[in-house]
């Protein structure tokens, strides 16, 4: 594995993980009343495109970091949608 590939993965798990702390909060509080389901929304295609463009260039860094993204988008948008009421 070069230096090339080590930054791509390290930086890929960096931005793999930016919403846990907002699930991790919604998910505690069980409230979700001020996070916004649209930038999820968005979030959550975004993630599908770029999940298949890795897999398009079978390119491991992109598959892997858009995938617990999608995921995170996922939990977030199902939390949105059940916390939002209260």
């Amino acid at each position: 594995m070069t230096a090339v590939d080590i930054l791509g993965y390290a930086a890929g798990a960096v931005t793999a993980f930016t919403f846990l702390p907002q699930v991790i909060k919604t998910w505690q509080s069980k409230s979700a009343k001020d996070i916004s389901l649209n930038m999820f929304i968005i979030a959550f295609v975004n993630e599908i495109m770029w999940l298949v463009y890795g897999i398009m260039l079978n390119n491991w860094v992109i598959i892997s970091t858009n995938a617990v993204m999608l995921i995170m988008s996922g939990v977030m948008i199902m939390l949105k949608l059940k916390y939002n009421h209260r």
